[in-house]
């Protein structure tokens, strides 16, 4: 009998309408439509729009496929004993044709066994690429990532970050958002004037002059050389004439770029490409300035006075002062302290240009930010929520991430770095060694934040413990399912449109269950991780998918009856077939998330 599953997402491709089943939404419809009905011959006193029913894998697959504990969340509402409730619930979905079996379990958990319909359905309904959910709506979000200080080439304390944002965005993308992907440059700090400086120094020594040790404090990281050799090819001697002011004014200006080209360049050998290079001079230029229009803003909303700080616990902020000053009411919006606009010699502090940033978004059409900072940049968490929520009027939602450290491992100890020294380990350092799709992977296989040790050695073993590899192999095993259809049976058509009409009864195996059922999972954890915001659980899916699929290539080599090509029986290799694309094309639809290769071989 063929499934009667309505509830599905659906994309337009140039033959036909793909539409793929979400077997946890169909349930919970199901139970929705059961419980109207119990509602209307019971006459229960229930607001049906204030319920929520959850449908989820049971821990223990031996208690079904699905379930639910709606009995129990209705217990309390409807004062009876959520066994009996459960009954009713069973008693009327029995007679769906989509349940194999519904059964009762626990304190009222309803347990639900698919029938095979179901699940064949699921491999035909996954033959073509995964649509687009519709979760977003197109609606518009700002990401927020790398950002980091424009003084020289990323190194590995960046790469986390950099690799996050880029695959939530490819997240929301997929969940339908419409994403903007923004770096904020801050140029406008007294680190530029370091650079400026540090360039200069290596512009008199592209000059031919002895500069000796590099100062502390300056960068001394070689990548200046060339920048100094790009200055002397461009200016010359004049430089070295030119008032100081006028001259870093232009070091700063020229260094800057050159240094942006080079962050560029790291990004692109991630595959990671911003829309937005945001200029943290820009909040500041011009008679109406951002920052000027952020203050006035908050000033006709009441929420500036004129105050005095106390000292922050432990080491103080640089722009910190024990003086009455214009204050923002930070605390009126969740965070812990109130914070200063203003310095006495009337520059605006760094977190008035946080605030105008904050303010620039939400003038830019963005009511949904999302800011990807490093972990010494916890204690923003309150402030950008806070600033948010006030610039915007409350309409704003702000989502920061922190991405915790990541410890360099090679042959078993840990690599150190020095923040300014040149022993720097740069970004492009490590995609030399281990290539991108380790790096991004691997980045991507734990919680942002959560530490994360990252072997260098590790990640190019070809094992199990190597989840990338893993992953990679287990797409390139389908792809080769299909190489060996070529050779062996070469008048076999396996396209889409054969496949998605063979006859898949003969999937009834318990390895071949079970990878169809970690298929059909797919479209849960992409709406949860696009929900959370965490691209890891793809990850984590994507492991699991792969393990399910190794299972199977293995059994087959133990029981002949589930081996993927059968040279005497077309109709079971078709079915096997259509298996192994609907693995492949969510294999390959999950690593393109994450920005990680499918090959179609691996070596």
């Amino acid at each position: 009998m063929e499934s009667d599953f309505i509830t599905c997402h659906i994309v337009k491709n140039k033959k036909n309408i793909v539409i793929v089943m979400d077997i946890y939404l169909k349930l919970e419809q199901d139970i929705a439509a059961v419980l109207k009905k119990l509602t209307e011959e019971h006459d229960f006193d229930l607001n049906l729009n204030e319920i929520s029913i959850q449908v989820e894998a049971p821990k223990d697959s031996s208690h079904g496929d699905l379930s639910c504990n709606i009995a129990m969340m209705l217990s309390k509402k409807l004062k009876k004993n959520p066994r009996e409730i459960a009954q009713l619930f069973k008693d009327e979905c029995e007679s769906l044709s989509d349940y194999q079996e519904v059964s009762i379990a626990g304190p009222g958990f309803l347990n639900f066994k698919l029938a095979l319909s179901v699940w064949h359905q699921v491999v035909k309904d996954n033959l073509s690429e995964f649509p687009k959910l519709k979760l977003g709506q197109n609606r518009k979000i700002n990401v927020e990532y790398v950002s980091a200080n424009p003084t020289g080439p990323l190194h590995v304390g960046h790469v986390r970050g950099a690799v996050f944002g880029d695959a939530l965005s490819n997240l929301l993308e997929k969940a339908g958002y419409f994403v903007t992907r923004e770096y904020y440059v801050n140029d406008a700090g007294g680190q530029i004037n370091v650079l400026a400086q540090s360039a200069y120094l290596r512009y008199l020594e592209a000059l031919g002059e002895d500069i000796g040790e590099i100062p502390e404090g300056y960068y001394p990281g070689d990548y200046l050389i060339s920048l100094g050799q790009s200055l002397a090819n461009e200016f010359g001697e004049t430089l070295k004439s030119m008032d100081e002011e006028k001259r870093i004014d232009i070091l700063k200006g020229y260094s800057v770029l050159a240094m942006l080209d080079m962050i560029k360049l790291d990004l692109a050998s991630l595959d990671i490409h911003h829309d937005i290079f945001f200029s943290e001079q820009t909040l500041a230029e011009g008679e109406f300035n951002k920052i000027a229009q952020m203050q006035g803003f908050l000033e006709s909303e009441g929420h500036v006075y004129h105050g005095r700080l106390d000292p922050p616990k432990g080491k103080l902020p640089d722009d910190w002062e024990d003086r009455e000053q214009l204050l923002f009411k930070a605390k009126k919006f969740g965070d812990d302290s109130d914070r200063a606009l203003r310095k006495s010699n009337g520059d605006h502090t760094y977190f008035a240009a946080d605030a105008a940033y904050a303010y620039d978004k939400f003038m830019r059409g963005y009511k949904d930010m999302i800011f990807v900072l490093g972990a010494d940049h916890t204690g923003y968490v309150k402030r950008l929520n806070a600033v948010a929520k006030a610039v915007s009027g409350g309409q704003a939602e702000v989502d920061v991430k922190i991405c915790q450290l990541v410890k360099l491992i090679k042959d078993g100890s840990p690599f150190k770095m020095s923040k300014r020294a040149g022993t720097m380990v740069y970004l492009s350092d490590i995609v030399e060694e281990v290539g991108t799709d380790a790096i991004r992977f691997m980045m991507l296989f734990r919680k942002n934040e959560a530490p994360l040790d990252f072997d260098m050695t590790k990640v190019l073993e070809q094992n199990r413990d190597n989840p990338v590899f893993y992953v990679q192999y287990a797409h390139a095993r389908c792809a080769s399912v299909f190489r060996n259809q070529l050779r062996d049976m070469p008048d076999l058509e396996s396209n889409i449109d054969t496949l998605c009409a063979a006859n898949l009864e003969i999937l009834s195996h318990e390895v071949e269950l079970a990878l169809i059922s970690s298929i059909a999972g797919y479209s849960k954890m992409l709406k949860s991780a696009a929900i959370s915001h965490e691209p890891h659980r793809i990850a984590f899916y994507l492991f699991d998918l792969a393990s399910n699929f190794h299972t199977l290539w293995s059994k087959g080599k133990e029981e002949p009856s589930l081996r993927f090509i059968h040279q005497d029986d077309e109709g079971a290799t078709l079915a096997r077939l259509a298996l192994v694309k609907a693995t492949q094309t969510i294999l390959a639809d999950g690593l393109k998330i994450l920005g990680v290769h499918a090959p179609e071989s691996m070596n």
